[in-house]
């Protein structure tokens, strides 16, 4: 089912090129792939930096408008689409799952970053004067080292890669938790990594309670504490944003959308759907398709 919304299996967007990093001017990549279609989700991880430019794009359902000087992040499984306008220039960078897995020794470690976590208010950074500056020289030596065959360093790639990442996250304003939190933060996050490998067979909080070795309102707690909202809401937003991916593919029925995601009949799933999105199924389909 998923595969009705096209997926982008290598970062390359190409069979006869593997390699696990893709850098190019976002003009260049734009003229090459012509026939992208649209909307569409990555197995791997993918930035724009924009150093001119103007138009909108949009991840999992919020749009923004484009503006020198940002930058946006997309984690493997976001659904996006995009409406640049002729002036838009900067760098593309895709790279794949397992590019710093020979590198670094934690799996996780890009989990780490505040814009890969997939939460819909940190994939897009508009980045200080002074900053930008410093990303657009990093993206300049990275389009480098990827791009020219005489001089290719893997190691160097990653390192650029990471000073530029860390660069923008230093520079995100992120609510620092007390110490004390430090604990419910490994547990949120650990509770939302489960519901992203289990959405789509355990809908209720005390599942996840159980598997976390946590009662259901201990979790509520933690839950309300960091995030301000309930384990349950977690788990119904998780369904709903797949069920708005499936329904923009346009190629697929409500009946196969209500079985994909195991909800008895379409009558239940609409009900759900319309409760939590204000919008019936296929009221939604239809503004996001016009």
């Amino acid at each position: 089912m998923k595969e009705l919304i096209p997926i982008l299996d290598s970062c390359t967007l190409t069979d006869n090129k593997r390699a696990d990093i893709l850098v190019d001017r976002l003009q260049n990549y734009l003229d090459k792939h012509q026939n992208l279609v649209f909307p569409h989700r990555h197995k791997f991880y993918h930035f724009v930096f924009f150093t001119s430019g103007s138009g909108s794009h949009s991840i999992d359902f919020n749009t923004y408008e484009i503006l020198p000087g940002q930058i946006y992040f997309m984690s493997p499984g976001q659904v996006h689409t995009w409406e640049f306008n002729e002036d838009a220039d900067g760098y593309i960078v895709n790279f794949e799952r397992d590019f710093f897995q020979s590198f670094l020794l934690k799996p996780d470690y890009l989990e780490s970053f505040s814009f890969f976590t997939g939460a819909d208010h940190a994939n897009v950074k508009n980045l200080p004067p002074d900053i930008k500056m410093e990303v657009e020289q990093i993206c300049k030596r990275l389009y480098v080292q990827v791009n020219n065959p005489t001089d290719h360093n893997a190691d160097f790639q990653k390192v650029l890669l990471l000073s530029l990442l860390m660069l923008v996250e230093e520079h995100t304003p992120v609510v620092q938790s007390p110490a004390f939190q430090t604990h419910n933060m490994v547990v949120l996050r650990n509770f939302q990594n489960l519901v992203e490998e289990h959405y789509l067979l355990k809908r209720l909080p005390k599942e996840y309670a159980e598997m976390l070795h946590l009662t259901p309102n201990h979790l509520n707690a933690i839950c309300k504490e960091l995030i301000g909202t309930q384990a349950g809401e977690v788990i119904r937003e998780r369904i709903l944003l797949e069920a708005k991916r499936l329904l923009v593919s346009g190629e697929v029925n409500i009946s196969q959308i209500a079985n994909e995601l195991n909800f008895n009949d379409n009558s239940y799933f609409t009900k759900f759907f319309k409760k939590y999105s204000g919008l019936t199924p296929e009221q939604f389909k239809k503004e996001h398709l016009a």
